[in-house]
């Protein structure tokens, strides 16, 4: 449905230096500008907009490696927006992470995608699933809203470790 989407328009709609929320532990968390999903009761809709917030550029990603970098900090969480429709800007940054922390820290991204549709993709998404450690996965729904769900929203969606899924094949959630 949304193949055609995968560069985005390069831009961050925020980024937090330490959240607390996105993910296990304290975590750095970006959220990329652009979804084209429109899930009724998003609770980030202005990040929905392919050019809401800031440009990506160099810079930018020097200052989110530079915030993951404190001891405390567990790891990057990667939000939206949809980040499998901003490759073009959420490559880099986990080529950077990845790169500067190795497996030291984690990666988790947020999706509307599901896993099983992620991991059948060849090219760029499929490879951007292999270098995450944890994925929610699936679109939020208004009517499956349950408050105090970890790390989801709604509960259709999924909290999958996704290393231990691709060894498996299977889902196999965290």
């Amino acid at each position: 449905m949304f193949e055609q989407l995968e560069t985005g328009q390069g831009y961050i709609a925020k980024i937090e230096r330490e959240s607390f929320t996105d993910g296990e532990g304290v975590r750095c968390s970006v959220y990329v500008s652009g979804c084209p999903f429109n899930c009724k009761g998003c609770y980030n809709q202005a990040s929905q907009q392919f050019t809401y917030g800031e440009p990506f550029n160099h810079e930018v990603l020097v200052n989110i490696i530079e915030a993951c970098s404190p001891s405390y900090i567990a790891g990057l969480s990667i939000l939206g927006g949809e980040p499998f429709c901003n490759l073009d800007t959420v490559e880099p940054i986990v080529q950077a992470f990845r790169n500067k922390f190795g497996d030291e820290k984690s990666i988790w991204i947020w999706s509307g995608f599901i896993f099983e549709a992620l991991q059948k993709k060849a090219g760029r998404r499929g490879e951007l699933l292999k270098e995450i450690d944890v994925l929610v996965d699936g679109p939020f729904m208004e009517q499956l809203y349950q408050p105090g769900l970890a790390y989801k929203g709604s509960l259709n969606q999924r909290v999958i470790d996704v290393q231990t899924s691709l060894k498996a094949c299977t889902v196999i959630e965290y």
